[in-house]
């Protein structure tokens, strides 16, 4: 249960560009080496925002996950699944909003800011206001402890890590809990019983973080606990109760710097995307109308990189010596602007073609899609109904 488990989801938007491989896929693919990584496709999420227009949700799902699939998300080290699929998210999203005090959703700063910015939608909706809730229930109904987010994002997390503390500590005080944890912290032998006792001393006395790590690490070594005894002895040592949720921790994103084609944010909106399965020919005329500093009137005029939405691609694709070419180059006016334009579209259109060979297995088949999300929706049904097994007996509602 205490292993490293990461969550991610996404809101399903349809075919995804380059601002979403470099946001968010570079880093999931990075990821899934390294963890045990459940990702997700948010559809309820999409309805807080667009639940006037359901129809546009289906083909915008398959064809995200196609996406992930062609940037390298690998089903076989990775669970993919889509969000309604796995009811308990709704389950523990009901459960969760009758210990949330109400003040706590109001002060999100996404709330008022996304209302402001959709202002043409009606977005004063009990599911608007609750989404930062569900997005709680997706992460704590797998406990998953490692959470990638953007330095945007980091107040949901805060968030949930609230309402995570808040159910440990009303639904966590089992009759008898000390006499319990007690009990199991002799089961740990008499060397390991006096180093947990001390690091609890020192946490609960001093404050000192660094022995709440230690104590943590060992117990999760520790083979011969039942899950029941370990929950106890995490909520033991930091001086609550049972641990039934798992705090999720926050591993901070880069912020992706993949501008859009004019310059802006890369956006279907502003209509300067290129997609992730964009036709070449397509590419190399995206990038080679893309606007470049107005003073370059002619081949012979000097400009400057920095006002050019180009040098923004040169900074994400080029190396160093290319980046040197293109500074000396513009001032100097020695290389036009089709000239400055050709590395990226090299480094773009390599980027991609690994991508489109995934992409045909996957186009000529669709039913492997549908398999691979049926798959992984079996495995996000099991984790989320153990979560919830303990949730039903904490809240008197496992009745036998």
């Amino acid at each position: 249960m205490f292993a490293d488990r990461v969550l991610s989801g996404m809101r399903p938007t349809g075919s995804l560009h380059l601002g979403h491989y470099h946001g968010v896929l570079k880093n999931w693919v990075k990821l899934q080496q390294q963890y045990e990584c459940l990702f997700f496709v948010a559809d309820w999420h999409a309805l807080t925002t667009h639940y006037d227009t359901p129809e546009i949700i289906e083909q915008n799902v398959w064809d995200m996950v196609i996406d992930w699939l062609a940037a390298g998300v690998d089903p076989s080290q990775a669970t993919l699944f889509i969000q309604s699929k796995v009811p308990a998210h709704a389950e523990l999203y009901l459960l969760l909003s009758m210990m949330t005090p109400l003040g706590w959703l109001e002060r999100v700063p996404t709330y008022k800011d996304q209302q402001e910015k959709l202002s043409e939608k009606d977005l004063s909706t009990y599911g608007f206001l609750g989404y930062p809730l569900l997005q709680s229930a997706d992460i704590l109904i797998y406990r998953a402890n490692r959470v990638p987010v953007g330095e945007d994002q980091a107040p949901h997390l805060e968030f949930t890590r609230e309402i995570s503390r808040r159910f440990n500590h009303i639904y966590g005080k089992e009759p008898g809990f000390e006499e319990k944890a007690e009990a199991a912290i002799k089961k740990l032998g008499s060397k390991k019983s006096k180093l947990y006792n001390e690091l609890r001393n020192l946490y609960q006395e001093q404050g000192d973080e660094s022995a709440l790590e230690e104590a943590r690490s060992l117990l999760n070594e520790q083979q011969n606990l039942s899950l029941g005894d370990r929950e106890r002895l995490f909520g033991y040592l930091e001086g609550g109760g049972k641990m039934i949720l798992t705090e999720p921790e926050t591993l901070l994103t880069e912020a992706s710097r993949m501008p859009g084609l004019d310059g802006q944010k890369m956006s279907k909106s502003y209509n300067n995307t290129i997609s992730l399965r964009e036709d070449p020919e397509s590419i190399r005329k995206k990038v080679r109308t893309m606007p470049t500093d107005p003073a370059r009137v002619r081949r012979s005029d000097p400009g400057d990189p920095a006002k050019c939405p180009v040098w923004q691609f040169h900074l994400v694709y080029s190396d160093d010596k290319t980046r040197e070419w293109v500074q000396w180059g513009c001032k100097n006016a020695e290389i036009g602007c089709l000239d400055c334009k050709a590395p990226v579209i090299d480094k773009i259109l390599a980027e991609q073609e690994p991508m489109a060979e995934r992409i045909k297995k996957y186009e000529e088949d669709p039913t492997l899609v549908r398999n691979i999300i049926a798959d992984g929706c079996e495995k996000a049904n099991k984790l989320a109904e153990e979560t919830m097994r303990d949730i039903r007996e904490a809240m008197g509602l496992s009745y036998s």
